[in-house]
């Protein structure tokens, strides 16, 4: 039986009161091994030692900064296979995907954040009155709460720019998915982060998430997660005024303009529906089609998922691995059976046959649902599942409706030829994020985050220094 510790200061400790939580195979519905289920009295260590530690680390020139996340992208490069079949193993998804995203996107962002904090140029200015500098300084004690569908992947989106502006941090990833965080704490020590710079802290949300999110020595919470988590969040933060970056849930939409490419946008719209097991917060989730196409998009479409190869995630032919855990398991199979009751055609979805020791795993077949109307549950509701919807419309205005007609606006994707209403079509839609022709295509330096229940605030480049950091302005007198 493994064993997984927190991070406090410089000690590898249990929770204080000795509970622990298991860590299950989601391929096999095994137990690999367990971690600390830590409270508010675990918390509370990891802030108080964070507290101690964030002046000298602030203090650090960004230079000297710049230099140990440079030292953390090595180490975790010297690593991408052991964390690509890590991060496969804890979290379901194929290890092709992890070695070719998850691992080398952690790395990079060390390696983005360290460079941009060194180039970056604040804005100064003279005036007759005066001569005026902008600075930022760090904010404190930063509290990184992150998920299990790309469990090292966003954590180091949020932590490396948090130590990049001098933070002290403490981070509770998630319980499904915990150990690619512990390798990362071991990275952080090699690299030579000050010991309580960083701290690390498991357990369940309500029970350790919360405390942090509520602690008054926490002086920014960085949260991605569901939107119902994140309302909780918000609520928890708002009496204590600190800083809050929320990147929440999607229902995102592709839309199929008349003159797309069928063929291209059908692989591309199973692509942005299925990778990750649809545990993506971008994936699209809802095909939008005009009438004339909507059945040869759908033939198309269920050929491409049933064409993909769902088992064993070590395996190099496999494209979709096993979904987190049973529970989430469930509640995506009870959206399918709430399909059928709403009046739709469920295409695929189910269960497969494997062998031992993959036939106790959580695994689901992609399913293709038809039939429904756009405002329905089904079609609206975040399933974040290997489950997308298809949609008929008659108008494009009817299409850009029907895409802003549900409360969330992370993303969307829009295929077609005119690049003029194509412009249109993404200029009207209620979105933080447009691809078109494509899906997923990142640039570090571009603002990340959604409109209404998707999120507040954006991160990535210069954004993520403004969470993470306060500005001021100096001014000289004349």
């Amino acid at each position: 039986m493994n064993r997984l510790l927190n991070r406090v200061g410089a000690d590898r400790v249990p929770a204080l009161d000795g509970r622990v939580l298991e860590d299950v195979v989601p391929s096999t519905g095994q137990v690999w091994g367990t971690m600390p289920r830590s409270g508010a009295d675990d918390v509370q260590a990891a802030v108080a030692a964070a507290r101690v530690a964030q002046p000298a680390w602030g203090a650090r020139s960004v230079e000297h900064r710049a230099r140990v996340l440079e030292a953390v992208a090595d180490g975790l490069e010297e690593r991408a296979d052991a964390i690509a079949a890590m991060e496969s193993e804890d979290q379901g998804k194929p290890v092709t995907l992890a070695r070719r995203v998850d691992a080398p996107r952690a790395a990079a962002n060390f390696r983005f954040f360290a460079s941009l904090v060194r180039t970056e140029s604040l804005p100064a200015t003279a005036h007759r009155s005066g001569w005026h500098q902008a600075m930022r300084q760090p904010i404190g004690v930063v509290g990184l709460i992150t998920p299990w569908n790309l469990p090292l992947y966003l954590l180091t989106w949020k932590l490396a720019p948090a130590l990049a502006c001098g933070n002290a941090v403490v981070a509770k990833p998630s319980e499904l998915t915990p150990r690619t965080a512990d390798l990362l704490w071991d990275v952080l020590e090699e690299a030579g982060v000050p010991a309580g710079v960083a701290n690390l802290v498991h357990g369940l949300g309500a029970e350790a998430g919360a405390p942090i999110v509520a602690h008054p020595d926490v002086d920014c919470v960085s949260f991605t997660g569901g939107t119902v988590t994140g309302r909780a969040v918000a609520a928890a933060a708002a009496p204590t005024f600190k800083k809050l970056s929320l990147e929440l849930g999607g229902k995102n939409p592709t839309v199929i303009l008349p003159d797309a490419d069928l063929d291209a946008a059908a692989v591309g719209a199973a692509w942005a529906a299925f990778t990750n097991q649809g545990e993506i917060c971008l994936c699209g989730s809802r095909i939008l089609v005009h009438r004339s196409q909507h059945d040869a998009l759908v033939e198309r479409l269920v050929a491409a998922a049933s064409a993909l190869t769902v088992g064993d995630p070590r395996a190099e032919g496999t494209d979709v691995g096993a979904l987190v855990s049973a529970a989430h398991r469930d509640k995506v199979e009870g959206y399918l059976r709430l399909a059928v009751e709403e009046g739709g055609t469920v295409h695929g979805g189910a269960r497969p046959s494997l062998r031992a020791p993959f036939d106790g795993g959580f695994f689901l077949h992609p399913a293709v649902v038809t039939g429904l109307a756009a405002s329905c549950r089904t079609a609206t509701e975040e399933i974040f599942g290997p489950v997308v919807t298809v949609h008929a419309y008659d108008t494009v205005d009817e299409a850009i409706a029907m895409a802003n007609g549900v409360a969330y606006g992370l993303s969307a994707t829009v295929w077609g030829r005119d690049t003029q209403r194509i412009q249109a079509v993404a200029e009207a839609l209620h979105a933080g994020m447009v691809w078109i022709n494509g899906w997923m295509v990142r640039d570090l330096r571009t603002p990340f985050g959604g409109w209404k229940h998707s999120g507040v605030g954006r991160e990535g480049g210069t954004w993520s220094l403004d969470v993470y950091s306060e500005l001021k302005t100096v001014t000289w007198c004349r």
